[in-house]
């Protein structure tokens, strides 16, 4: 009897072994296969010096390309005909309207000179009610409109308007405009949940300035700009090496001073300053260079703009957590990397936004606990190990250093066509003004963007070239440039 117990004990060890020794090749292979997923996206997002610089060069070809003619290129060039950038000399009281989404900004500004500088700034932030997102134009106008009214009433003793003089305003439009002065557009398209199908192809400063009319209030606008050209001109305001400025947030765009005369499209006068802006739009920059996943074209081909704005679904913080979704979800289908059952929310688009994936990749805890959180939070999934926790922060990291070489490629793209990636006995600084909430809160971002591009520009040049955060340019690089564009600077000379 107690043989056959010994028998049956062994035996029953063995089984357990046999069992145990299965498991363990089952998750070797689990992770082996997670791990596949991870190395093919490690390949294949490689950006190393030598594609960044093909990238860069891409770049300026693209730039030489859409400044010789319409259409000539993926990149807009569009001429902004802000051909005056804020000198610092700037006096008196001015205003901008900020118009870019379901809230509107007014803000007004005291200028004092170059020994003032900005005395004195004001804002207020109103709501759009929904349904004048889709009424009339009218309506919408005289809305906003009235809300100004409302605000420069409210002007106290501290702002100053010189005698004899109009009112003055700088008008950030962040919708696509085809510009034809500083102080006129027509509107291409709605877009950010706005359908008012008769505003497509009027003036928006047209239509301004007769609800301003309507409202009594006698207010000239100056200057019709968007974004990125208001954070040039905030950040040249503050800097005078200043040459150009990049958004790197939701969305990504750039923009930079140009010679008049290197612009072959235009074909007006030459402005007296020799220079003009232009804004790139280079989120739809394209090039057989970029890096591309299996998820970049899977999220492209899904997106509403299949095939547009590549670079800017490579960079910016509306894509970043999405295309890490997409690499989880796919290493929980060939590997079972959140357990035997895909988590639901995993299949949900954009649930994993990239101020998520940001606290994902800052965790330095041992256990990696806000990793942790994050997935149990956002994306429903509990229980997870640390090697699972290790991997998704692998993730993120390849994503987002991707996304930050290839902006940093862009931005030497920019300098190339300016000359100012070359070493030289001329060591003037070179200062590219930088906003939006991926630059400003993604501090891995940050930093591998700016080590990329001293790596790329090599020591001499990197030293004098300087990455400066320049924060709200829709609104007061708006006001800024209402003054630079000032109808009664003529009379001032």
């Amino acid at each position: 009897m107690r043989k056959a117990a010994v028998a049956a004990v062994a035996a029953a060890a063995a089984v357990g072994v046999a069992l145990l020794a299965r498991r363990q090749m089952r998750e070797a292979k689990r992770w082996g296969r997670a791990d596949a997923v991870l190395r093919g996206l490690e390949e294949r997002s490689a950006a190393p010096p030598a594609r960044l610089r093909q990238v860069a060069d891409a770049m300026a070809v693209e730039m030489h390309a859409g400044l010789a003619s319409e259409g000539g290129s993926k990149l807009g060039m569009i001429i902004s005909y802000v051909d005056s950038l804020p000198s610092g000399q700037e006096k008196g009281l001015f205003y901008a309207l900020d118009l870019g989404g379901t809230n509107f900004r007014v803000l007004r500004v005291q200028l004092g000179g170059k020994e003032g500088r900005v005395v004195k700034q004001e804002c207020d932030e109103i709501s759009i009610p929904a349904h004048l997102m889709t009424g009339t134009s009218q309506e919408l106008f005289d809305f906003i409109a009235a809300a100004l009214a409302k605000f420069v009433a409210s002007e106290g003793e501290d702002f100053h308007l010189l005698e004899g003089r109009q009112r003055e305003l700088g008008f950030t439009f962040s919708f696509p405009v085809k510009q034809s002065s500083i102080a006129s557009g027509t509107l291409i398209k709605w877009t950010k949940g706005f359908s008012i199908d008769e505003t497509v192809g009027a003036d928006v400063v047209a239509e301004l300035s007769s609800a301003l009319d309507r409202q009594g209030l006698d207010m000239k606008v100056t200057a019709l700009v968007n974004d990125t050209i208001g954070t040039l001109a905030g950040g040249r305001y503050d800097d005078n090496d200043v040459v150009a400025a990049v958004i790197l947030g939701t969305g990504t765009n750039a923009a930079y001073v140009e010679r008049a005369n290197a612009i072959p499209k235009w074909h007006g006068l030459l402005p007296k300053s020799g220079d003009m802006v232009i804004n790139m739009e280079w989120g739809n920059f394209r090039s057989s260079h970029l890096p591309l996943t299996e998820f970049d074209q899977a999220l492209d081909a899904e997106s509403l703009n299949p095939g547009e704005q590549i670079y800017e679904k490579l960079i910016s913080g509306m894509y970043l957590g999405e295309i890490v979704r997409r690499v989880l979800l796919k290493m929980t289908e060939e590997a079972s990397l959140f357990g035997d059952d895909i988590p639901p929310k995993l299949k949900i688009p954009f649930i994993l936004r990239t101020p998520h994936m940001s606290m994902m990749h800052h965790d330095t805890s041992p256990d990696l606990r806000t990793v942790g959180a994050k997935l149990k939070d956002v994306l429903g999934i509990q229980g997870t190990s640390l090697k699972t926790r290790r991997l998704v922060v692998d993730v993120c990291d390849i994503v987002a250093k991707r996304g930050a070489r290839l902006a940093a490629a862009g931005i030497h793209g920019v300098l190339k066509k300016l000359g100012r990636d070359i070493p030289g006995s001329d060591k003037h600084r070179t200062v590219i003004a930088m906003d939006g909430g991926l630059y400003e809160h993604y501090t891995i971002f940050s930093e591998t963007l700016e080590n990329t591009l001293r790596e790329m520009l090599g020591e001499e040049v990197s030293s004098s070239v300087v990455i400066k955060l320049a924060n709200d340019g829709s609104g007061i690089g708006a006001a800024l440039l209402a003054a630079a564009h000032s109808q009664y600077l003529e009379a001032e000379v």
